[in-house]
């Protein structure tokens, strides 16, 4: 087993457990799950129906209630209309400061379920067990949570760290071949930002087979650049930022397309491309760069070419994201594969990445 400790500036401290078959031995770890009355576990139905009856019966090994509320899949949960029928429901089961969230699911769940345990009775323990790529390389540790307002991303949340995060990359084993893709767009920005040699690793391998083999070191290198960064920024001031590559002309793309055409993943992968296309033009950033950039996201099935979109609706996305200051916005670029820095550039002057 891996085991990654996260401290941050409040002086929170957790353990980040990293383990193949870990989801089988949530029976064994008292010191997370036995000081609680009871036990509610969030996760949606793709996720429920797979793992949600074993980990009912392994919780209930530390004698207190167990209980499960099951919200739809997709992006779509991910709203404030879902958090007040969450509380609703925590009302009714009588849930106080004693008890523990369990967020069983990717990052529109961890999200949700670490935005109402930060939020209700001002804040209650919860820990994340994320079964997608994604949500265990990324969304599962640093403590962001938060939900959609309309179709602007992440617009509502809260910082808020978690009592432990529990990765078994077992999980993926089940998730569909398209949510693993999406999931390595994240593992790719990694490489992109902080790790040439993860970025060769990732361009190293021929099969799926050989990536799943590798996943729970590949995992582990994630988070730990991850939890790095968390631990010199918790609440994204200044070096955190750079967890952001790709994701500002992402979430323009998800949110004009109102989370249907694309997935975060695919999202993300086109603003990785598109941000480095410019700083390519900008002379920041050597051209062959650009191209391993393309070529690794074709290896793993992203796209990279920007759709056509109306620049009037691009500039009112724009204008809600949570990286602008007044009237600039924090991009962050990559002068050479593994290096990030931040920059800012005038909003007027966004509308060039969408070209």
């Amino acid at each position: 087993m891996k085991e990654i400790v996260c401290k941050t500036e409040n002086k929170h401290k957790y353990r980040i457990l990293i383990q193949k078959g870990l989801r089988e031995d949530l029976g064994k770890m008292p010191e997370i799950f036995d000081d609680h009355a009871k036990i509610v576990i969030i996760t949606d139905k793709n996720v429920g129906k797979y793992y949600l009856a074993s980990v009912k019966k392994q919780l209930r090994h530390y004698g207190g209630e167990v209980y499960a509320i099951v919200i739809k899949a997709g992006e779509a949960s991910k709203c404030l209309s879902e958090v007040e029928e969450i509380y609703f429901r925590l009302q009714e089961l009588n849930f106080t400061r004693k008890d523990l969230i369990v967020a069983l699911g990717g990052g529109v769940v961890g999200d949700l379920a670490g935005f109402v345990a930060a939020t209700y009775l001002r804040g209650v323990e919860f820990v994340q067990i994320p079964t997608s790529l994604l949500a265990q390389v990324d969304s599962s540790v640093g403590g962001k949570t938060g939900v959609d307002l309309g179709y602007q991303k992440n617009l509502v949340g809260a910082f808020y760290q978690p009592k432990a995060v529990l990765i078994d990359p077992g999980f993926l084993e089940t998730l569909p071949d398209a949510w693993l893709t999406d999931g390595m767009a994240e593992v790719i920005k990694y490489g992109c930002i902080s790790s040439s040699k993860l970025f060769l690793r990732l361009m190293s391998f021929h099969y799926q087979e050989d990536l799943m083999d590798d996943m729970e070191e590949i995992v582990a290198k994630c988070v730990t650049i991850k939890r790095n960064i968390v631990e010199s920024d918790e609440h994204e001031q200044g070096i955190r930022r750079i967890l952001n590559f790709g994701h500002t002309i992402g979430h323009v793309v998800e949110s004009y397309f109102e989370f249907d055409r694309y997935s975060h993943g695919q999202a993300v992968a086109i603003g990785m491309y598109q941000i480095t296309n410019m700083s390519v033009r900008e002379g920041i950033t050597p051209p062959e760069a650009l191209s391993n950039l393309q070529l690794i996201l074709e290896t793993y099935g992203l796209p990279w070419q920007l759709p056509q979109m109306e620049t009037k609706k691009v500039l009112e996305i724009l204008a809600n994201d949570k990286k602008s200051e007044g009237d600039t916005l924090n991009i962050c670029i990559m002068p050479k594969i593994g290096r990030a820095e931040i920059v800012k550039i005038q909003k007027d002057q966004a509308l060039e990445l969408f070209k």
